[in-house]
């Protein structure tokens, strides 16, 4: 459906997942138990409960594990980074959690509504409620300081362009005209992780949407800039706790159902094996 890319419903129990990046907002309610997550290498540190919601914009890194001893159950829905304005994402730094009954209770209708493809004029409706209520808080709550991320910002760009081809990082510097050592401490200082590690996440979230789609490991790794399977597998276990063959048998064998061709919902339950 346009404006959501991907819905997740998951059940997780002590899978912790390191530091990662979306290119979607991601909207996460949890029906139970509790999640603890940092936004960044800082220490900033913030918990999504029962009770709220959770806004993570797009680029901005976080991690997560379950506060709880049982673990936690929780729902996403990926929003494309066209459904809310971009500037708005430093407010949603800012206040990731909105303790706004309302809005918890429209987001949880709106994943009733995906459930079912002959709903799609339901789910586009109650997707626009949704984002008028997000639109509200994240206007009025405080704006923060934007750090200066003109050299970062430039350098993610080049990342992205060259996430399969790769790029080192005296290439970078010399393109960008900066020296190696600043570039990364202002790339670390924007996006709260290395650009190595950027670009590790960026290549394990492209396979992730390959395997989904169908592709083996093996053809998956090299079209996203892995050198081999084994390559490929020893960063996607690390990021989701399971090999890309298991994860790619897990979500053909899960009820999918899809509204259009950019919407797919996955259910899993292997101990959390998928990222937030």
């Amino acid at each position: 459906m346009a404006g959501i890319s991907e819905v997740l419903h998951a059940r997780y129990v002590d899978h912790a997942y390191p530091m990662h990046t979306h290119d979607a907002w991601a909207l996460l309610i949890v029906d139970d138990g509790a999640i603890r997550y940092d936004l960044d290498k800082s220490g900033n540190h913030h918990g999504a409960v029962e009770t709220a919601v959770t806004l993570l914009p797009p680029g901005v890194a976080h991690d997560g594990r379950s506060a709880t001893p049982h673990g936690f159950r929780k729902r996403v829905l990926y929003l494309e980074p066209s459904v809310l304005d971009p500037a708005l994402a430093g407010a949603a730094v800012d206040t990731p959690t909105l303790r706004d009954g309302t809005l918890r209770t429209r987001v949880s209708a709106l994943h009733a509504a995906l459930a079912h493809p002959a709903d799609t004029f339901e789910a586009e409706s109650r997707l626009a409620f949704v984002g008028e209520r997000l639109r509200s808080h994240l206007r009025r709550a405080p704006a923060g300081v934007e750090a200066a991320r003109g050299l970062a910002a430039a350098f993610r760009d080049l990342l992205d362009e060259r996430t399969v081809t790769g790029v080192s990082l005296a290439e970078a510097a010399t393109v960008l005209h900066a020296h190696p050592t600043h570039l990364v401490r202002a790339f670390r200082r924007a996006y709260g992780l290395p650009p190595h590690a950027y670009l590790t996440g960026r290549r394990v979230e492209r396979a992730r949407a390959l395997l989904l789609a169908g592709m083996r490991p093996a053809e998956a790794a090299t079209a996203v800039g892995f050198y081999d399977q084994s390559h490929l597998t020893r960063h996607f276990r690390r990021f989701l706790a399971t090999p890309p063959a298991a994860y790619g048998r897990s979500a053909a064998a899960a009820p999918l159902s899809r509204m259009h061709a950019d919407l797919a919902v996955v259910a899993a339950s292997i101990c959390g094996n998928v990222m937030f």
